[in-house]
């Protein structure tokens, strides 16, 4: 069951864990649309900038040299606090990949989740199973990442993704996609997160009521979208919406500025993402 909180939070059996070369769960997880020739080269932004590529570290030793590099353009302060840097590379490739998925494990996430804990209601919990509503104050617990993304040089991080490119691509093809390219899943993952539908009234919720013995140690991740419009939509798309209204605009006017960068090219209406998968056996 894809869960309004699980969309944010990753499957229910989260956690730490070691980026693998692979998709998660491969038997069930949906794969990327098939690929075709590509549409938007990173060569056009190096272009664009006027810069060289430069010699770069293999993939399995890049930790320090991509680390380094992100904490010198973002600063090591706030690196530290919002960015998971090991297995850097692999953990955006994974959670690009996942975002357009129904399910986002925070255990491959390249940034640290969100503190505090969903709120509905009057915000303590407690509510009964059944309907209730998101909490409005619940989105004040994102602020401090969206400042820190508004914040963030878009041309300079576009910049040195381009720079880091021949990482991204080859964590992109062992994660399963030897045809594949990443430049142009990462830009059709931003125009389905662009198109994502803001909400401006209460969120309705329902709170699944768990049977048994073996009641989850975290009952707030048992709350799924009423609106069945809402709770079919993708896991990066489920997470805008949770984090209201104000941070959901101000979240998708940063990635029309990246998008705009990656690809200068129209947006390209998403088609239904289910529509676009196929088995992972098929790579």
């Amino acid at each position: 069951m894809a869960t309004a909180h699980t969309a944010a939070t990753g499957n229910r059996a989260g956690g730490r864990g070691r980026i693998r070369s692979g998709p998660v769960n491969p038997a069930s997880a949906p794969a990327a649309p098939v690929e075709s020739a590509i549409k938007y080269p990173v060569e056009d932004i190096n272009a664009a900038a006027g810069t060289a590529s430069a010699p770069l570290p293999a993939l399995s030793a890049a930790d320090k040299y991509v680390s380094d590099a992100v904490a010198s353009l973002l600063g090591r302060k706030e690196v530290l606090t919002f960015l998971q840097l090991d297995g850097f590379v692999r953990r955006v490739v994974a959670t690009v990949d996942n975002l357009a998925r129904e399910h986002a494990p925070v255990s491959i996430w390249p940034v640290n989740p969100t503190p505090g804990r969903f709120t509905t209601g009057l915000g303590d919990n407690q509510d009964p199973a059944g309907e209730t509503t998101i909490n409005p104050d619940n989105s004040l617990r994102y602020s401090p990442f969206v400042i820190f993304v508004e914040s963030i040089d878009s041309v300079k991080t576009v910049a040195l993704y381009a720079r880091l490119y021949p990482l991204f691509q080859q964590a992109y093809v062992e994660l399963g996609y030897p045809k594949g390219y990443f430049n142009d899943r990462l830009v059709a993952v931003v125009d389905l997160l662009l198109a994502t539908p803001v909400q401006t009234g209460p969120i309705s919720v329902n709170r699944v009521d768990v049977k048994g013995p073996l009641q989850p140690t975290r009952p707030w991740l048992t709350y799924e979208f009423t609106d069945p419009a809402l709770e079919a939509l993708s896991a990066g798309q489920k997470m805008l919406i949770r984090s209201g209204s104000v941070n959901h605009r101000r979240l998708q006017k940063k990635l029309l500025e990246f998008r705009r960068l990656l690809a200068a090219a129209p947006l390209a209406q998403p088609a239904n993402p289910a529509q676009q998968r196929v088995r992972t056996d098929k790579h």
